[in-house]
């Protein structure tokens, strides 16, 4: 079966994050799957490489579908000017490769890149509210930073999961988290094999209670510890969450 593989940008700030579901037709997954339904005249399945909450942007989203041999195909280009003539303006389509018929977006993804941004102005930047999180209390950087290499490396990050019903595996591999400031603009990045439900969100809220003093780098040992939810930072809003590359 022809397998096709789609890197996607979108501003999630008015969808409901990207897998479909049954009482909205507002997800990226949704959008993408009605107009490919629509260009071959049957159902299409997509698969996405993670499934981006409601709010939170993509700059290097993947995605897979596969299509019966036989069926009315395009060729790559084609498929790209279409996709992008009829999807809304905030859902983009930058590339497109066919693939092995064995490809699958997300089971074969090897790492991922997501990034935080934070506007640290004293005033918040009108146009970046729909894209990074004002938070104008000085942070200390420096401890953020000793706080993030106790983060680093294999861990059982359930404290870092808002998922309480997860029964698989909550072991994950963060092969590093970097801090970017350029003006106001802080961008917190950081490199996995794969995150959990809400994981870059809680982390980040974590470093930043590090970064506020509320908490200490030390405090990130007992943390990953406890497998326990309520000992980790809060969730930061979605705003300022990018899902930035896949790797296979």
């Amino acid at each position: 079966m022809p397998t096709y593989c789609l890197t996607l940008q979108y501003d999630g700030s008015r969808y409901n994050g990207w897998q479909k579901q049954g009482n909205t037709s507002n997800t990226i997954q949704e959008k993408l799957e009605a107009l490919l339904g629509r260009l071959y005249d049957m159902p299409v399945e997509i698969a996405g490489s993670g499934r981006t909450d409601a709010g939170v942007h993509a700059l290097g989203q993947k995605a897979s579908f596969r299509i019966p041999a036989g069926a009315n195909r395009y060729d790559c280009r084609e498929l790209t000017r279409l996709l992008n003539q009829y999807l809304p303006e905030d859902i983009r389509v930058t590339a497109c490769t066919q693939k092995d018929e064995r490809f699958h977006a997300r089971l074969l993804a090897k790492k991922k890149l997501y990034e935080y941004r934070i506007d640290t102005g004293e005033t918040a930047d009108v146009f970046q509210r729909r894209y990074a999180l004002h938070l104008s209390d000085a942070l200390d950087l420096e401890a953020m930073k000793q706080a993030a290499g106790a983060l680093t490396g294999t861990h059982d990050f359930k404290s870092f999961c808002s998922n309480k019903r997860m029964k698989k595996s909550s072991v994950r591999t963060i092969y590093s988290i970097e801090f970017l400031q350029k003006g106001n603009l802080l961008t917190i990045r950081y490199c996995g094999d794969g995150f959990l439900y809400h994981m870059v969100r809680i982390l980040t809220g974590t470093l930043i209670e590090v970064g506020l003093g509320r908490k200490s780098p030390d405090d990130m040992k007992r943390i990953l510890a406890a497998r326990d939810r309520t000992q980790a930072g809060y969730t930061v809003p979605p705003q300022g969450l990018f899902l930035v590359s896949v790797l296979y």
